[in-house]
């Protein structure tokens, strides 16, 4: 991170504003470092602990947590810095703004994912089912970890030691040349801030007509928390980003118009220490908003509300996959075997006809073996009794 490009201009008045600058940083570095380092370990303890499957938006959260707990344990070591001085060392000072600075651009790698996931999840539900298999989704975080750290690789070169009032301080950076610091500062406020905050806006833009809308009151909250976390991420990284907006303008007006670029650094270097700040409250907000979430989760003797919260959110997200993923199924059969679909309806048709059909039937004679009805052989048996009685008759009258 950049806490400031250049040395604040000398003097009585100068330093007094230094020094105002410095304590009220050294007193937010330090209240962040008090809430947000042990809230980000209790995220990480609960969802390595307790929650046995983790869905796509646990792993986001788990990944986040993990981000800012790398940038949080390092706040003493700023605090002291301002406060005193820096005596680690060049090499420290380097590896250190390095990390800080990878975990931060990965911190909003995550954050962007997070909203692109959600509007995808409310929006085309059967998109999400593809884009988030296991594998691809595993693939997709080591990604974003490595281009945060490709990212932070200028740092490495341009990250000193500076000296104020005979003072060493890890606060500075040196550039080659003007052009090597337009492209250093346009790429981290483009890559940092820009767009991702264009794609949060887009699709949260889109996916507000529909919050209110979702009839599965769970899937609202969970839309709701991650929509908070990137609106306080909007918040805390806004001031930093417009410094370093700030320091462009001043890069290309301090030739032509040298008053109006003094006027800028001036309000640049007030504001410098107070905006480094607010960037590292940015990893220290997310588990309090965990804890406002989580209280509409009663503790009971086994749980607790965060840890409902991360297993709820696990749990809906695997309840809404299955049925995206089953209605999908059902219509790629349909679309894949529509003549199968026909002929088992009709065939399920003529079977229930032909069983109501055999219902209705009037019963028939048995015959048989030689095909022959009952009624005419009752007949002819009739008929054969008959001539055997009158034939019984005739002899009996020609006897007498």
């Amino acid at each position: 991170m950049n806490f400031s490009n250049k040395v604040s201009s000398s003097g009585q008045s100068g330093s007094e504003k230094f020094d105002g600058g410095t304590a009220v940083a050294c007193v937010i570095l330090g209240l962040s470092f008090l809430v947000g380092a042990p809230g980000n370990l209790l995220v990480i303890w609960t969802i390595l602990r307790h929650i046995k499957q983790h869905s796509h938006n646990v792993l986001l959260i788990l990944h986040l947590a993990v981000a800012d707990l790398l940038v949080l344990i390092t706040l003493p070591l700023w605090i002291y810095s301002l406060a005193f001085s820096w005596v680690f060392g060049e090499a420290f000072c380097k590896a250190m703004v390095y990390i800080i600075n990878a975990c931060m651009y990965s911190s909003v790698f995550l954050i962007t994912v997070l909203g692109v996931e959600r509007f995808v999840a409310v929006r085309y539900p059967f998109i999400s089912t593809g884009w988030k298999r296991q594998k691809a989704f595993h693939k997709l975080l080591l990604a974003l970890w490595i281009s945060a750290f490709l990212f932070s690789i200028p740092v490495i070169q341009t990250q000193v030691v500076g000296k104020k009032a005979g003072e060493e301080h890890c606060l500075y950076q040196e550039y080659t040349s003007t052009t090597q610091e337009v492209v250093i500062v346009l790429l981290q406020t483009l890559v940092g801030y820009i767009l991702p905050f264009s794609v949060l806006v887009v699709c949260y833009g889109c996916l507000c007509s529909r919050i209110t809308q979702m009839s599965f009151m769970f899937k609202r909250k969970s839309t709701v928390l991650i929509t908070s976390i990137v609106v306080v991420f909007a918040i805390c990284w806004t001031p930093h980003h417009i410094g370093n907006i700030l320091t462009l303008i001043i890069l290309a007006t301090e030739n032509s118009f040298s008053d109006m670029a003094e006027c800028l650094e001036s309000i640049r270097s007030t504001m410098i220490f107070i905006a480094g700040a607010m960037v590292f409250i940015s990893s220290t907000i997310n588990p309090v908003l965990y804890m406002f979430a989580a209280r509409s989760f009663r503790n009971s003797r086994h749980d607790t509300g965060i840890q409902k919260l991360f297993r709820h959110l696990s749990s809906t997200s695997r309840v809404a996959e299955r049925r995206t993923i089953d209605k999908l199924r059902s219509i790629m059969d349909n679309v894949r075997h529509p003549l199968h679909t026909v002929i088992h309806s009709q065939r399920s048709l003529i079977s229930q006809r032909s069983l109501v059909s055999q219902r209705l039937r009037l019963p028939k004679y048995r015959t048989n073996r030689l095909g022959n009805s009952f009624i005419p052989r009752a007949i002819r048996l009739f008929n054969s009794s008959l001539g055997g009685r009158r034939a019984n008759r005739r002899t009996g009258t020609t006897l007498q």
